[in-house]
């Protein structure tokens, strides 16, 4: 029997064989060394009906798992009439076919689920741009797989140049140039997008912005709805967001600054996923502070922790000035896995986004880093400027009034606000002293 037909990456609603083929240092039962493909599958909405896991020092280089393991997953594939093996690696193409002509079914790896997950996921038209970008690519090098079924019908001949080639690989020839031209169009159509967005995102600069970045599944999108009161969409699956969402939070005793949610990253991420959502993830390299959350509760923490600090490294974000959000500790129920994170990692404050545990604390502290401290000034004002009040609203708390005679005209503010906001009072018609008694310059009207 041949290859199987493989036109579509679609694995939703087949009935599948988890395996894996996992290092030995990772350790033997500390944890489900297939639970992150699980997650992950189940939001394809497959169906798993077995599961196989293989320790060894690296992959076997030409069928991933070893001879032994492979004819006990031919074992597994007939005893429960499997539609389709997933693996938790990413495979190279001659190991797909490979297992595919070993095992006689369609064959998927980590990368193909993932891009499955990202197309349903996809809403906005920069996300289907992203996604497509990122199925040609992996389509690209395994065309030979997707077209095994037409390569059966090539002719023989009697040699010599182009001896041999039946309409399977003059198919082939056909679909890369369509595919190459193709990703030249979708580069360009998201460079643009990048570009305009670099350029969005530079606008905004006068307002203070913070970017939620983590392991997907880590909560992201329930803090984003906390902070903000967002209407934002808070689902218990992988990549439940993939566009970047920005929303406006009022921070106590600050002022306004930019929220903004982005997708979720995971171990080995492909590179041509990373590759196609750069500019989505442009709002965090932009940001002034990042707020990296982590699923505490989650016995693989520490590995996510490394993973979103690899992909931030991968797309040019430097990972200076980040604050380390411990979410869903209130799911916790040994209390020194929190302890061991904390040790591990500066910066860190343990919350709970569903419950509201730490809220008030975690403002506070995005609060003090993006201001680098606050201070107290007195600020004299005609009582009709209304351009100052509104700005002392939404920057400072204000800490008393007094009007400053008889006439009530003038009126003499106190305010507490972060010293980055102190220059840039507005109107020309202020005085304005900070209380150490240095007389600052407000900005003109």
């Amino acid at each position: 029997m041949g290859d199987p037909k493989r036109d579509s990456l679609n694995v939703g609603s087949q009935r599948a064989i988890l395996v894996g083929v996992v290092h030995p240092d990772v350790g033997f039962g500390r944890y489900d060394a297939l639970d992150e493909l699980k997650g992950l599958v189940k939001t394809a909405g497959v169906e798993v009906v077995g599961e196989m896991v293989q320790f060894r020092e690296s992959p076997h280089p030409s069928v991933c798992i070893g001879r032994g393991k492979l004819d006990e997953l031919k074992q597994l594939v007939q005893s429960t009439d499997a539609q389709v093996v997933i693996f938790d690696n990413n495979l190279t193409p001659s190991q797909g076919r490979a297992l595919e002509q070993s095992l006689e079914m369609p064959i998927v790896d980590r990368s193909e689920v993932i891009l499955d997950i990202f197309a349903t996921h996809a809403r906005s038209h920069e996300a289907m741009l992203q996604v497509e970008l990122a199925q040609l690519m992996y389509y690209r090098t395994r065309l030979k797989r997707m077209w095994t079924h037409l390569e059966r019908l090539g002719g023989g001949g009697l040699g010599g140049l182009g001896a041999g080639r039946g309409p399977g690989e003059k198919q082939l020839e056909t679909d890369r140039r369509l595919i190459d031209k193709r990703i030249s169009e979708l580069k360009s159509k998201l460079k643009e997008v990048e570009e305009r967005r670099t350029r969005t995102v530079s606008l905004r600069r006068e307002q203070p912005t913070v970017s939620i970045v983590g392991y997907t599944n880590a909560g992201k999108s329930t803090l984003m709805r906390t902070l903000t009161g967002a209407d934002v969409l808070v689902a218990d699956q992988l990549f439940a967001t993939l566009d970047t969402r920005t929303r406006r939070w009022k921070l106590p005793h600050f002022g306004d600054v930019l929220l903004s949610d982005t997708v979720g990253f995971v171990r080995n991420l492909p590179h041509h996923l990373v590759a196609s959502f750069r500019s989505t993830l442009e709002e965090a390299r932009q940001a002034d502070l990042l707020l990296h959350v982590v699923d505490a509760s989650s016995p693989e923490a520490e590995r996510q922790i490394q993973a979103v600090y690899q992909v931030l490294e991968e797309i040019g974000i430097e990972a200076k000035n980040v604050v380390l959000v411990l979410n869903k500790v209130d799911r916790i129920e040994d209390q020194s896995t929190v302890d061991i994170l904390r040790r591990h990692y500066d910066d860190t404050i343990s919350i709970s986004a569903a419950t509201g545990l730490g809220i008030d604390r975690l403002a506070a502290i995005v609060a003090e880093r993006l201001s680098g401290g606050f201070g107290e000034v007195e600020i004299e004002a005609s009582v009709g400027n209304g351009r100052l009040f509104a700005w002392l609203t939404q920057h400072a708390e204000e800490l008393s009034r007094t009007y400053t005679d008889d006439a009530a005209s003038r009126v003499k503010i106190v305010c507490r606000m972060p010293r980055q906001a102190i220059g840039a009072i507005p109107s020309d018609d202020v005085t304005v002293v900070e209380r150490t008694g240095k007389p600052v310059v407000a900005a003109s009207a």
